[in-house]
């Protein structure tokens, strides 16, 4: 007896479904947790910080038309939710640069966009892109750094990571 390769194929396809749909949904805690992924360099004054996230309440990211509240535009803490926190290397020792606005320094915070995650499981997991300008501050140090975390809608802080150590253009 010869066997038909279409229904070889169809009964391959469904235990193979059915194996799929057993496996556990994906289970993060509530809280973002980020995790370093690269900092390259595209120019001389730009730089692109790729991080990893996972959220398992899938709350993660801010709409356009969240300025209300704590998510306001002037005086809030929670306006941005990627807040990446420079730092130099002076004397071998790490020291966090306020970077202060009214001096003509912006602060390396951004506002991550929405992710809406379809189903019913909302946990998330993904990366975050970011396109970001490097400058070089007044400084006689060259070597630098960044600490960034994330906030959910929930205000959930993600842990704290260390981006590696680069010089500055």
């Amino acid at each position: 007896m010869k066997f038909n390769r279409s229904i070889y194929l169809l009964f391959s396809l469904f235990f193979i479904g059915t194996l799929w749909s057993c496996l556990e949904p994906a289970e993060f805690p509530p809280e973002p947790v980020i995790a370093f992924e690269s900092l390259t360099p595209k120019a001389e004054d730009a730089a692109d910080l790729i991080i990893a996230f996972t959220d398992g309440d899938g709350d993660v990211g801010l709409d356009q038309e969240d300025t209300l509240d704590v998510f306001c535009p002037v005086g809030c803490e929670f306006y941005y939710n990627l807040f990446l926190e420079y730092y130099e290397l002076q004397n071998g020792e790490w020291v966090y640069i306020p970077l202060d606005p009214e001096q003509g320094q912006i602060p390396f915070y951004y506002r991550v966009p929405r992710v809406t995650p379809s189903g019913q499981n909302k946990a998330l997991n993904g990366e975050i892109k970011v396109d970001m300008p490097v400058y070089s501050l007044i400084s006689e140090f060259d070597t630098a750094r960044f600490e960034v975390k994330l906030v959910d809608r929930a205000l959930n802080i993600s842990n704290t990571i260390t981006t590696p150590a680069f010089l500055k253009p």
